[in-house]
């Protein structure tokens, strides 16, 4: 038996965590700069118990509050001047993907003098800051993988950014910032989470431990989705929502993932798709496609899931997903086909796809104009 598995994130869980561990802030720094969205942290309280546990440790703070959905390189290079001018000793992410993704890119700007195309080339020479990751929403698990996803409109598409330097250093997970979250965002999240999780187990670099930890998360969320009352979700089923994608990110940060992300993208970028509806429109289509090969694997999928078949785990995400009506044009899918060929995460898949193919799960998945 040959594995490997790494994550040096030291993860801090449960309400008002980020002051009760406070001290752990310090140990950091004396300067912190706060990358955020524009409203979302304010409103749920996250910035505010941030704020409040940097004061007690007596360290300052700026915040970079510019941070929009699905980030651009232009965001991450102000962020990091930003970082630069003040000095900043460590940077904290708060928010959902987008603004820990982005934080992740500001850490390494602020402490490289680099273009555009070496960051996404990973060129940097100088280790990027340590990052501290304060997740509000339950789904991309970046706060304990070693990636961050930026928008690159020269490429149309969305591009990831890796290297061992962007895991965080300390991870708070407290479901109170998620109490206020309507259900189209709770459920596109957990749905992403899922297809991390899932990705992770129908993967050529799976391990013994990325299967456990895959199918735990996958039976969380499968049951999550089916029992969770969209107006009445529970501070202790938003604690297990931010569980099981912790879960998940874990996983992908040994695995990477695969199919789903690789069609998810083009969708984001071009049609404006939140992340984790994309790939949940794609979901079960891939997972038809990867049983040719691997009906077992796809078996334990459905049965951690808490469904008989794949028909009923479709049924699942077209009751838990919003109704989409999105059909391409034959020129879009042949564009997004040719893009998606091109990622590199398709080669972790436990089946390998032809263009052929992604043509098909596009066409199962009633996307395709024909």
């Amino acid at each position: 038996m040959q594995f490997s598995f790494h994550c040096p994130t030291k993860i801090f869980a449960g309400s008002e965590c980020v002051d009760r561990n406070s001290g752990q802030l310090a140990a950091l720094g004396n300067k912190a700069l706060i990358v955020t969205g524009g409203s979302s942290s304010k409103k749920n309280g996250s910035l505010a118990d941030v704020i409040t546990a940097l004061k007690k440790e007596g360290i300052q703070y700026e915040i970079f509050d510019e941070v929009e959905e699905n980030p651009g390189l232009a965001t991450v290079f102000r962020g990091g001047q930003r970082a630069k001018e003040m000095a900043a000793d460590f940077i904290v992410g708060i928010g959902g993907g987008s603004p820990l993704d982005a934080a992740k890119a500001v850490a390494v700007l602020a402490v490289n003098e680099i273009r555009p195309e070496e960051l996404l080339e990973r060129n940097w020479s100088v280790k990027a800051l340590p990052f501290v990751a304060i997740p509000t929403t339950a789904g991309t698990g970046s706060e304990v993988t070693p990636y961050a996803v930026l928008t690159v409109d020269t490429a149309e598409t969305k591009i990831s950014i890796a290297g061992e330097d962007l895991f965080a250093k300390l991870t708070f997970l407290d479901g109170r910032y998620m109490l206020k979250l309507n259900w189209q965002i709770t459920a596109n999240t957990a749905v992403d989470a899922l297809s991390h999780s899932i990705e992770g187990y129908l993967n050529k670099r799976a391990t013994v431990l990325s299967d456990m930890l895959a199918l735990e998360s996958i039976g969380m969320l499968g049951k999550l989705l089916q029992t969770m009352e969209p107006d009445h979700i529970s501070l202790a089923q938003r604690e297990e929502l931010l569980y099981a994608s912790m879960l998940a990110g874990i996983v992908i940060a040994q695995t990477g993932t695969n199919i789903v992300h690789a069609m998810g993208y083009p969708l984001t970028y071009y049609k404006n798709l939140p992340h984790g509806l994309a790939n949940g429109m794609v979901l079960k289509a891939a997972l038809d496609f990867i049983e040719q090969d691997c009906p077992e694997r796809v078996g334990q999928v459905v049965k951690a899931m808490g469904c008989h078949n794949l028909s009923e785990v479709g049924e699942l995400l077209t009751r838990v997903l919003p109704n989409v009506d999105l059909k391409l044009t034959r020129a879009e899918q042949k564009n997004f086909v040719g893009k998606i060929m091109k990622t590199k995460n398709l080669v972790n898949s436990a089946k390998i796809p032809e263009e052929k193919d992604i043509d098909e799960i596009f066409k199962l998945s009633n996307l395709a104009d024909g």
